[in-house]
C-alpha cells in the first residue's frame, strides 16, 4: 500500500486566511504554513499559475515544513496554454507562447524556481491543469510530448478539463498516451450533471503517484464566481464514496495525493481533515508497485 497524502489545493487562500482557521499569532506567511504542515503532509501552491514562482520562496517553503511535507506545484498558465497577463511576465517579455525564445525564458525561470523544492526533495508534483479547450487530437498530443520532453525528470501530473478525454472511446487512449510519458493522470470529483463535467475515472498512469483533485460539486462550475464555483461542503457520505477507489490507487502507487480545491472559506481544510478521519490513519506503509496502466476501482 502506498502513502495517502491529503491536503489542499491552497493554504494562502484570502477566503482561508479570512475564515478564523489560523490562530492568532500564526497568521503571518511563515506561521501559516507551519500550522498547516502540522496538520497536513502536502499542498498545492496555486500561486504559480499566476506568477513564476521564486527561488527565494521555494528556499522558505523548504525550510518552514518537516521532512516529507510536499508541494504539489501548479504549472505556470503560459506552460498550459491559458491566456496569460502582460504584468506577470519577467523582463517585460509578452505573453506570447508562441514565441520559442520567450517560451524557452519562462521555461527555465519555471524550473529556477522550483529547483530548492526538488533539492529538498519536496517537490511532490508539478500539475499541468490544462484548460476546457484543450482537447484530444493530434494538436494536443505534440503540445504534451513537448511538455514531457521539457519536464524529463520531474514528477508531473496531468488535470484535463475537456471531459472528452475520459469519456468512453477515448480514456484508455488517453490513459496510454500519458503513461508513455510516465505522466500521472489526475482525477476528479466534481458536479456531474453539466457539458463540461468531467467523469470522475481514476486511471494509474504511472507507478510512483496517483493524484485525485476535490473540485466540489457546485452547479456553479464554469460559469460563476470563484466563490460561487467553490463554495461546497463535502459530507462524510460524499467522501466515503471515494474510499475504495482511493484505497485501489494507493494499491498500485508509491504516493497518492488527495487534494481538496473547494477553497471557499474553511471548507477545503474541514473536507481534507473529515477525509483523513474516515481513512484512519492516511499514511500507509508502502510496497512493491506493479507497472502499466490499471484504471481505479
Amino acid at each position: 500500500m502506498g502513502d495517502i497524502l491529503v491536503g489542499t489545493c491552497s493554504w494562502t487562500d484570502p477566503a482561508l486566511v479570512r475564515s478564523g482557521w489560523y490562530p492568532v499569532g500564526r497568521r503571518d506567511a511563515e506561521g501559516r504554513l507551519r500550522h498547516y504542515a502540522e496538520r497536513f503532509p502536502v499542498v498545492e501552491v496555486d500561486a504559480s499559475y499566476y506568477a513564476l514562482p521564486g527561488e527565494r520562496n521555494s528556499r522558505l517553503w523548504a525550510e518552514r515544513t518537516p521532512d516529507g511535507f510536499v508541494f504539489d506545484v501548479k504549472a505556470f498558465s503560459l506552460l498550459t496554454g491559458h491566456p496569460t497577463r502582460r504584468a506577470v511576465m519577467p523582463d517585460g517579455l509578452p505573453a506570447d507562447a508562441r514565441d520559442a525564445g520567450v517560451l524557452d525564458e519562462v521555461w527555465e525561470r519555471f524550473a529556477a524556481g522550483i529547483a530548492p523544492l526538488r533539492e529538498a526533495g519536496r517537490l511532490g508534483s508539478v500539475l499541468f491543469q490544462f484548460p476546457p479547450w484543450f482537447r484530444p487530437g493530434p494538436r494536443a498530443e505534440t503540445f504534451l510530448a513537448e511538455s514531457a520532453r521539457r519536464t524529463a525528470g520531474w514528477p508531473v501530473a496531468v488535470e484535463f478539463r475537456h471531459p472528452a478525454w475520459w469519456q468512453e472511446g477515448q480514456a484508455e487512449a488517453t490513459a496510454e498516451l500519458l503513461a508513455q510519458y510516465d505522466m500521472t493522470a489526475v482525477a476528479v470529483d466534481m458536479v456531474q450533471t453539466l457539458p463540461s463535467s468531467v467523469p470522475p475515472v481514476a486511471y494509474v498512469t504511472a507507478p510512483r503517484l496517483s493524484v485525485v483533485r476535490f473540485h466540489g460539486r457546485s452547479a456553479a462550475w464554469g460559469t460563476g464566481s470563484k466563490e460561487d464555483r467553490f463554495r461546497y461542503v463535502y459530507g462524510d457520505g460524499e467522501l466515503a464514496e471515494w474510499l475504495p477507489r482511493l484505497h485501489s490507487l494507493a494499491e498500485r502507487v508509491e504516493q497518492l495525493h488527495v487534494l481538496f480545491n473547494n477553497c471557499c472559506g474553511d471548507a477545503a481544510v474541514r473536507a481534507a481533515a473529515s477525509m483523513q478521519r474516515l481513512l484512519g490513519d492516511p499514511v500507509s506503509s508502502r510496497g512493491a508497485r506493479p507497472n502499466g496502466v490499471t484504471r481505479g476501482g
